[in-house]
């Protein structure tokens, strides 16, 4: 059971690496900041595509990750 969680969690943190490395960039820094925060809040979002699919893989194993750290700590 504790090698399986074990192993579990280690695929978890793969996947979520690989994930958001995989991320665009999407920060204009400083001045993004400041001159198009409404553009960013009121603009175009991207719901479909490559973008979306990789940031419901990362929220999906971001919660498996964390379900599985507190189970392993819960059984220990």
């Amino acid at each position: 059971m504790k090698t399986a969680l074990m192993v579990l969690l280690a695929i978890a943190s793969i996947i979520i690496i690989a994930s958001v490395l995989l991320q665009s960039s999407n920060s204009d820094g400083l001045s993004g900041s400041i001159a198009g925060g409404a553009e960013q809040l009121f603009g175009k979002k991207k719901s479909k595509g490559y973008e979306a699919i990789l940031s419901k893989i990362t929220v999906v194993s971001a919660i498996l990750f964390i379900g599985l750290s507190l189970a392993i700590v819960a059984i220990f």
